[in-house]
């Protein structure tokens, strides 16, 4: 039974390394379930073997037994939550970190081993710092999502700020759901909602008529996505498609020379398998699709591709990479240095490598809209949206913009909002790429590439109540549906580039912003 280093690691209870008289001391404890030691292999201080007659093991009642009995005709029971003292004679250890090797032999879980590091304890208690004297915010560790709580940080925040919290703190659901959603929670920010739609969608997954919400403050942006769905809807209805899906975390690992750097490249590349089964152990859903590796100087940078299936993934597959880095860092004898994240990810920025490589769904919009539907409905022809599409594209690479079409991340914010999507992964998802073109027929062919949208129909923000509620209006709840979503996501940002591309083309944006978008 294989179980991943990050679990492992936690039998060792950190900050418990310190020096006694005479030796060493520092402890383990079973936070996994009821075992039996059958053997202790190896321990290991800094690469040092400490000699298995000479470690003495404290079980808590008094008993003692050196480690170098386990196994030898008795087998010591570990049952959950005990912990044992682990210590032996040697040479004092130094202030700072120090790296401790473990390997057992256990029932029911066989071989056990892993690495820790920790930072040497001098046995002292520390003091607790003083208080600064400024008042905090109310907040209970077991306690912070009971009503009563609530109400003492609102009542707080009133006194300090002299702001009344009267609509911030009406809200229709139990607070205790939103644990794992967000810390001292004290009310909600009430934002708008408004539906637009039906809209046709010919999807691989999304296939039908769609009542879409949109979470806005934005005059006029529900009207132009009602605007953009009916041309599209007498036009046919929009096709969209799922091209890629996948999550990453880019790790970086450092090496004395390029060459050792090269290599290394290879050696990951021959053993693929073994860090996919390493990765995939932590979880029922992440698969290690691929490792994209980038050489530079004496550094190699990873991208580590998962699916991660209904959920966004990101940290499903810092979970993930995590251990398959742990099993390369224990397999390879010439990395110097190692960091999870080396910004290679492009999480939560725009990023042309996710432009390139895609991250979360990279999903394509595209339709064919009737000449005679745009110029009755939209009052322009498909050639002057057609030319204004190309000057466009000199003004978005002058710009150096990682879009070259209208508003793509005006639909993709509101329907995030609405659905509980993490919003700050709209610096990602803001990529798109519009191409258009004429058809024979003088009719305008548009279509639109989100290269990295971020989307989830399980976990973070999905479950709250009226974000699901956005999500069952879709048909987007259950298993199997983040698909689904990502399609109806990117048709209705397609009719938003189609009704604000005819907008400007026939000199009418001012005007209806003017007209729907008073609120000032």
């Amino acid at each position: 039974m294989r179980i991943p280093g990050m679990i492992l690691r936690r039998l060792y209870t950190n900050g418990s390394l310190q020096n006694v008289e005479g030796g060493i001391r520092f402890e383990v404890k079973n936070r996994l379930s009821d075992a039996t030691l059958t053997k202790i292999s190896e321990i290991k201080i800094n690469e040092a073997e400490i000699p298995l007659d000479e470690l003495v093991l404290e079980l808590g009642d008094g008993k003692q037994i050196r480690a170098s009995e386990v196994g030898n005709g008795e087998a010591l029971q570990f049952p959950l939550r005990q912990s044992i003292t682990m210590s032996a004679p040697r040479e004092e250890l130094r202030k700072g970190k120090h790296q401790i090797k473990m390997a057992f032999e256990t029932k029911p879980f066989g071989r056990l081993s892993f690495r820790v590091t920790d930072a040497l304890a001098d046995g002292t208690a520390r003091p607790k710092p003083k208080s600064d004297g400024a008042p905090r915010i109310p907040y209970d560790k077991d306690y912070d999502h009971n009503p009563k709580m609530i109400s003492k940080r609102r009542r707080f925040i009133e006194e300090f700020t002299g702001a009344d919290l009267d609509h911030t703190s009406r809200y229709s659901f139990d607070p205790e759901l939103t644990q794992g959603n967000i810390e001292s929670f004290t009310g909600v920010a009430q934002v708008p909602v408004g539906f637009a739609g039906p809209f046709k969608i010919h999807g691989e997954h999304a296939k039908g008529d769609f009542i879409v919400p949109l979470a806005t403050s934005e005059g006029t942006l529900v009207a132009s996505y009602n605007r953009g769905m009916k041309v599209l809807n007498l036009s046919g209805g929009v096709e969209c498609t799922v091209l890629e899906d996948r999550m990453q975390r880019a790790p970086v690992f450092i090496f004395d020379t390029a060459r050792e750097a090269r290599e290394f490249k290879h050696w990951v590349d021959r053993h693929f398998a073994d860090i996919r089964a390493a990765a995939e152990g932590t979880s029922n859903v992440a698969r290690l699709l691929e490792i994209d590796s980038f050489l530079a100087n004496h550094f190699v940078f990873m991208r580590f591709n998962f699916s991660t299936g209904d959920a966004a993934g990101q940290n499903m597959v810092g979970r993930a990479t995590l251990e398959a880095c742990d099993w390369i860092l224990e397999n390879s004898n010439t990395v110097r240095k190692f960091y999870l994240e080396s910004n290679l990810a492009g999480d939560k920025k725009g990023a042309q490598v996710n432009i390139m490589r895609t991250r979360g769904k990279r999903v394509v919009a595209e339709a064919t809209i009737k000449r005679d539907v745009l110029m009755e409905e939209m009052r322009a022809d498909p050639e002057s949206i057609f030319y204004h599409y190309n000057v466009a594209n000199v003004g978005a690479f002058l710009s150096g913009a990682n879009n070259n079409g209208c508003h793509s991340p005006n639909a993709i914010t509101a329907m995030f909002i609405a659905t509980g999507q993490d919003v700050a992964t709209v610096a990602e998802s803001s990529a798109g790429v519009v191409y258009a073109e004429l058809t024979p027929e003088r009719d305008l062919h548009m279509s639109l590439t989100i290269p990295s949208l971020i989307v989830a129909t399980h976990g973070g923000g999905t479950g709250l109540p009226t974000q699901r509620e956005a999500l069952e209006v879709l048909g987007c709840t259950g298993p199997g549906k983040v698909n689904k979503f990502a399609e109806i996501v990117a048709g209705v940002a397609l009719a938003g580039e189609v009704s604000l591309a005819a907008s400007i083309s026939s000199l009418e944006w001012v005007s209806s912003h003017e007209r729907f978008g008073r609120n000032r």
